[in-house]
């Protein structure tokens, strides 16, 4: 059944042959966790950091830095494996205007939340926003959040591996939250959820992950990160886990009982 599901793909043309048109730098899609695991608080200053992000004068200069000086984005929630929901589809932005216009959008719609955490759907749902692009492209990039590891729908390192064959790189934001002011983490230890997304939900060139576990850091975080992104900075060396004979890392998780 997963590979069936695998073949929905490629994402590197459009279904039906559809010509590519508009050409841009790069297409990113924001694919946010909506899990319910997260407060409504929470929800809310993550949703802050996004319209923050793309109302902050660097990432406007970022863009043009681009050889096209354009880029496309679209926003995706996602929460356990049947939800997947596009907040807002494919925006070109090219100036500074424009990604302004895109954060007001985006900060009047609603927040909601859904139980489970299914990164694998979140995958499968952008690599098919990717297929049903119409765009020339120079880079494709994932943005993912996610506060728990994949817990419901199919293991999420074979749809990584699918993604990064095609080319697209994914990179990963990690929620690891204290709760009440203490030492003690959400779920997991400090560098848990990193270092899984590192060894099961990133990859592709440059891949890379910043982690946040503290709510006052998600502005600079995300900015610093869509920055990173847009301007297609150089990163890291591929992680040992991509390497034959590298440590091993349990990537199987999808558990039984929704978050």
């Amino acid at each position: 059944m997963a590979l069936a599901l695998l073949a929905r793909y490629p994402c590197s043309s459009l279904a039906g042959g559809e010509p590519r048109t508009l050409g841009v730098d790069l297409e990113l899609i924001l694919a946010v966790d909506v899990s319910s695991s997260m407060s409504l608080s929470e929800q809310r200053v993550q949703r802050d950091g996004y319209v923050n992000a793309f109302r902050n004068p660097d990432l406007a200069r970022a863009i043009g830095l681009g050889a096209r000086g354009t880029i496309a984005v679209s926003y995706l929630e996602w929460a356990g494996p049947n939800y997947q929901r596009v907040l807002l589809p494919w925006t070109t932005i090219g100036s500074y205007a424009d990604a302004r216009q895109f954060a007001d959008a985006l900060a009047i719609k609603p927040i909601s939340a859904q139980p489970g955490t299914s990164l694998s759907g979140a995958l499968m749902s952008a690599g098919d926003l990717f297929s049903h692009s119409r765009t020339v492209v120079a880079r494709r990039v994932i943005d993912i959040s996610g506060d728990g590891p994949n817990n419901a729908g199919l293991p999420v390192a074979p749809i990584r591996d699918r993604m990064t064959g095609s080319g697209i790189t994914i990179n990963g934001l990690p929620v690891s939250l204290r709760r009440g002011g203490s030492n003690a983490f959400q779920s997991y230890g400090a560098r848990y959820l990193s270092l899984y997304y590192e060894h099961c939900v990133i990859g592709g060139p440059d891949a890379f992950v910043i982690g946040i576990d503290d709510l006052n850091l998600f502005d600079v975080a995300i900015r610093q990160k869509l920055v990173r992104e847009i301007a297609g900075l150089a990163s890291r060396p591929r992680l040992a886990s991509y390497v034959a004979g590298g440590p091993v890392f349990d990537c199987s998780m999808i558990g039984t009982t929704a978050r």
